[in-house]
C-alpha cells in the first residue's frame, strides 16, 4: 500500500464514509500477503517509498501472475522484471490492463508513479545493450522521473554521444549501459556533474566473459562519479537513478 492510499483510507475513516471493519479488512494483508509460493511485501512502499518488484525469471507464469495481480489489488502499480510472452498471457487473465513491454522484457500493471520531476538520461553503447538499457528507462519511468533516451553512441564514435552532451547534462542522474569493454561510463563519468550509474551488460566476444571484462573496467574508473550494477542489471540502475532524481528535485 502507497503512503497516498493509507492517509486517504485514515482520512476516510476519520470522516465516517468507511467503516472500522473496513479499513480493518484493507490492512490486513499488511505488512505482508502469503502466498504459500511468495510473500508479497504490501508494505514496502510505506518502508522506501517504492513498491516491490517482481524478478519474473525462475518463476512460473502462474506465480509471476498472482504476484503482480495481488500487488495491483491493493492499490499500486505493479512491475515484473525478465518477463517472457507466457507471463505476460497469464498477468493478462488476472489483469486485463496490464502491459507488456517486449524489448524490456517487462510488464507494468499501473501507470507507476506520478511523475516527481527528476530527470534520469539512460545512455546506451550499442544497439545490442538495448534490452538491458530498456529495462534501466523502463524501471525509472514507473518510479516517476522524466526518462531521455540516448542510443548507440560508444566510444567507437564519439561524436554521436557529443552531440547529445547539452541535453544529457540536464540529467539528475544518468545511466550508462556498455558491453565490450566497457569504457563509455568513464567518458561521460568526465563530462556530467551528476551520479553515473554504469551497467556492464553480457554483449561482446569470448574475452568480455559475458560482462566481466566491462563490469571490472567500470569498477577500476578514474572518474570519480561512476558507481557500477551488476551485469545486465538496468533494474538496479533505474531504482537507484530514480533515487537521485527524486531527491534532487525535493
Amino acid at each position: 500500500m502507497q503512503r497516498d492510499a493509507l492517509l486517504k483510507l485514515l482520512g476516510e475513516l476519520s470522516a465516517g464514509t468507511r467503516s472500522a471493519d473496513e479499513v480493518a479488512d484493507k490492512l490486513a494483508s499488511l505488512p505482508f500477503e502469503d502466498l504459500d509460493f511468495a510473500k508479497v511485501d504490501h508494505h514496502r512502499s510505506l518502508r522506501s517509498g517504492m513498491p516491490e518488484v517482481v524478478f519474473a525469471s525462475g518463476k512460473t507464469a502462474e506465480q509471476t501472475a498472482m504476484i503482480l495481480a495481488r500487488i495491483h489489488a491493493n492499490g499500486t502499480p505493479a512491475l515484473a522484471t525478465r518477463a517472457d510472452d507466457a507471463a505476460f498471457e497469464a498477468t493478462r487473465e488476472l489483469v486485463p490492463e496490464a502491459t507488456y513491454h517486449p524489448v524490456a522484457r517487462c510488464i507494468t500493471c499501473g501507470a507507476g508513479a506520478k511523475k516527481s520531476g527528476g530527470r534520469v538520461a539512460v545512455i546506451c553503447a550499442g544497439t545490442s545493450d538495448l534490452p538491458v538499457a530498456e529495462e534501466a528507462a523502463l524501471t525509472a519511468d514507473f518510479f516517476g522521473a522524466e526518462v531521455s533516451r540516448f542510443t548507440d553512441v560508444g566510444v567507437a564514435g564519439l561524436h554521436r554521444l557529443l552531440a547529445h552532451l547539452p541535453a544529457i547534462r540536464t540529467a539528475d542522474a544518468v545511466i550508462v549501459c556498455a558491453g565490450m569493454e566497457g569504457a563509455l561510463p568513464s567518458v561521460v563519468g568526465g563530462l556530467v556533474a551528476v551520479p553515473v550509474i554504469a551497467v556492464p551488460t553480457s554483449v561482446g566476444y569470448g574475452a568480455s566473459f559475458g560482462g566481466v571484462t566491462a563490469m571490472l573496467g567500470m569498477l577500476n574508473s578514474c572518474s570519480p562519479n561512476v558507481t557500477v550494477v551488476n551485469i545486465d542489471n538496468g533494474f538496479g540502475a533505474g531504482y537507484v537513478s530514480t533515487l537521485y532524481a527524486n531527491r534532487a528535485v525535493r
